[in-house]
């Protein structure tokens, strides 16, 4: 994802999250799975997606009767991009601080912690990074 690609607002990432999960959509289906949560508009939904077409966060295939929209860019790149925004943005590129407010800010489990842990190790060893 590069620079210059757009963040997607909360209500585009809603949508991201439907197509992640459940591959490629049409705008029913997408609006159907996000009605489960709260009411959305078919138009709404919609007028997302082709802005998000515009944006070049979504493919439109338009092969058949119904469009189709698919993600551009996976869940891990979409993420990517958004906490390295979020690590210069906020926290002057120091990771220490950004992984301290996310440990302080919501209690977390041990499962999560230990998982933490082995990818520290992992980290040091050289096995990943």
């Amino acid at each position: 994802m590069g620079t210059k690609t757009p963040k997607p607002t909360d209500a585009e990432l809603a949508i991201l999250r439907v197509l992640w999960e459940q591959g490629p959509s049409t705008v029913r289906q997408i609006q159907e799975v996000l009605d489960r949560v709260r009411t959305t508009g078919y138009t709404t939904v919609l007028k997302l997606l082709q802005i998000m077409t515009e944006k070049g966060l979504v493919r439109r295939d338009v092969t058949e009767r119904r469009h189709v929209y698919r993600v551009r860019f996976s869940e891990a790149q979409t993420q990517q991009r958004l906490l390295g925004d979020l690590l210069e943005r906020a926290f002057a590129g120091s990771t220490s601080k950004l992984v301290m407010q996310a440990l302080c800010n919501r209690k977390t489990s041990p499962g999560d912690l230990a998982a933490i842990r082995k990818l520290l190790d992992e980290w040091e060893e050289g096995a990943i990074g």
